[in-house]
């Protein structure tokens, strides 16, 4: 009987210690995962604040009294034309977020609610430009821009960064679309409410699904170099990460200014991350119980 007890009682630690175990390793491993993903921001958020002289000699020290400067801030605002560069990316960023939303968001209403000849091999289709990196076409592209004379205009990154985002955008809004219950459209219809009135009923209830992807479709755009430095690399349509470039030399850097730069360009992106990052665990959740 005591044997029993205690083999019982044995087996009970063993479970709670591989249930311990279960919990604590995923989330130290997040943990790891997320101090190596924040390590780089917060370097170039400390150090924006330093001298030069103690970026290089001290990098990983907080700012002091004595390494505290603001240079780097005052020569991007002073020597460059860092409002017009926020400006565009702005521009750029924001348009092609909300024209990707809405026509990717009707794509994928079509897909998902009418069957048609095609309708598969349409979708299938259009998932090929989730495969297919869209760099491979640059050439293709330049030469398109230059046909239309959309070189060095913001109209051409938009109608670029809407091409390179609506795949994804279809593939991911179609799949939730037709989680939505078949009984509340119909239902709608009977009240007479026609195809567009069920359209604004459905994408409130795909909200977690628009919100991950405005993220997902956001941070790209905003990073991106390549396609800004090819189709509109002057002064008046340049994006803040093309400007940042404008202090890189190959025999001088302003390392100051590149800091204060990249600090300054991180802000927007953290802020709207920070407000929609509920929306895309929500997504991220609900793709998962399904």
């Amino acid at each position: 009987m005591k044997t029993t007890a205690q083999s019982v009682r044995t087996e009970s630690t063993a479970y709670k210690l591989r249930k311990f175990l279960g919990v604590a390793i995923p989330q130290l491993i997040l943990m790891v995962y997320t101090i190596i993903a924040l390590f780089p921001i917060f370097m170039i958020v400390i150090n924006s604040f330093k001298a030069k002289k103690y970026i290089f000699g001290s990098p990983f020290s907080l700012p002091t009294p004595t390494t505290f400067d603001l240079i780097g801030y005052k020569t991007v605002i002073e020597r460059s034309h860092f409002g017009t560069y926020f400006s565009n990316s702005l521009i750029v960023t924001i348009t092609s977020l909300l024209l990707t939303l809405l026509i990717g968001a009707m794509a994928a209403f079509a897909l998902s609610e009418y069957k048609f000849k095609g309708n598969t091999l349409l979708a299938l289709y259009l998932s090929l430009g989730i495969m297919i990196p869209i760099r491979l076409g640059t050439v293709g592209i330049l030469n398109l821009m230059v046909s239309f004379q959309l070189v060095n205009t913001l109209l051409g990154l938009i109608l670029v960064y809407i091409a390179q985002s609506l795949p994804m955008t279809i593939f991911i809004l179609s799949s939730f679309m037709r989680q939505v219950p078949k009984e509340l459209k119909d239902a709608a219809r009977i009240d007479g409410a026609n195809e567009y009135r069920i359209f604004g009923l459905v994408i409130p209830l795909v909200r977690p699904a628009i919100g991950a992807i405005g993220i997902f479709t956001m941070i790209p755009i905003w990073n991106d170099l390549w396609f800004p430095l090819i189709l509109a690399p002057s002064a008046q349509t340049a994006t803040v990460t093309l400007g940042v470039q404008q202090f890189l030399g190959q025999f001088v850097s302003d390392w100051n200014a590149v800091l204060a730069s990249l600090t300054l360009a991180m802000v927007p992106i953290l802020i709207i991350y920070l407000i929609f990052s509920r929306q895309m665990i929500r997504s991220i959740t609900a793709g998962a119980l399904k």
